[in-house]
C-alpha cells in the first residue's frame, strides 16, 4: 500500500473540512463582537471598528463555512486579520510588540495564512461553489447529438 497515493486521496475533502473549521472560528468572532455571546469582557463595548471587522468576520466566515465565494471571502479576511494584527496586537498599546507570544496575535497570523492559502486552494469538493461549478460546467457543455452531427 502506497502511504503517499492513499493520504493524498484524502487532500481534496481535508480542504474543504479545513475551509469550514476556518470560517466557523472566524464567524465564532463575528458572534462574539455583534451578538455578545459568548460574553467576553474584550467585546463588551468595542468601539466601531472591532464592530466592523466582526460584521466582516460574520458574513465573510458563514461564506466561508458553507464555501460560496471562497477565494474572494477568503482574501478579503486574510487582510481583515492582518489588519487587526497590526492594530490590534501590534500596535495596541502605542509602541510595536512584535514577537506575537508578547502581544497576543498568533492566531490573527494563522488566520491571515490559512485564509491566504484559501483564497490560493479555493473552497475544496465539498463547497457551494464547486456544487454550482458542476452546474455550469455541464451547461457550457455541448449536448452530444451536436458533437455528432458536426
Amino acid at each position: 500500500m502506497n502511504v503517499d497515493r492513499f493520504a493524498s486521496s484524502f487532500q481534496p475533502y481535508l480542504l474543504s473540512l479545513f475551509r469550514f473549521v476556518t470560517g466557523l472560528l472566524l464567524f465564532q468572532y463575528g458572534v462574539a463582537k455583534i451578538f455578545k455571546f459568548p460574553v467576553l469582557a474584550a467585546f463588551a463595548s468595542p468601539p466601531p471598528l472591532i464592530v466592523t471587522a466582526g460584521a466582516i468576520e460574520l458574513v465573510l466566515g458563514g461564506l466561508l463555512m458553507i464555501g460560496l465565494l471562497s477565494r474572494t471571502s477568503a482574501f478579503i479576511l486574510s487582510g481583515e486579520v492582518a489588519f487587526a494584527y497590526l492594530l490590534g496586537h501590534m500596535l495596541k498599546t502605542g509602541e510595536p510588540v512584535l514577537l506575537p507570544l508578547n502581544n497576543g496575535g498568533t492566531a490573527a497570523i494563522l488566520f491571515c495564512f490559512a485564509c491566504l492559502y484559501l483564497t490560493t486552494a479555493g473552497g475544496g469538493p465539498v463547497s457551494v461553489d464547486a456544487l454550482v461549478g458542476k452546474r455550469q460546467t455541464s451547461r457550457d457543455e455541448e449536448p452530444p447529438f451536436r458533437q455528432a452531427a458536426e
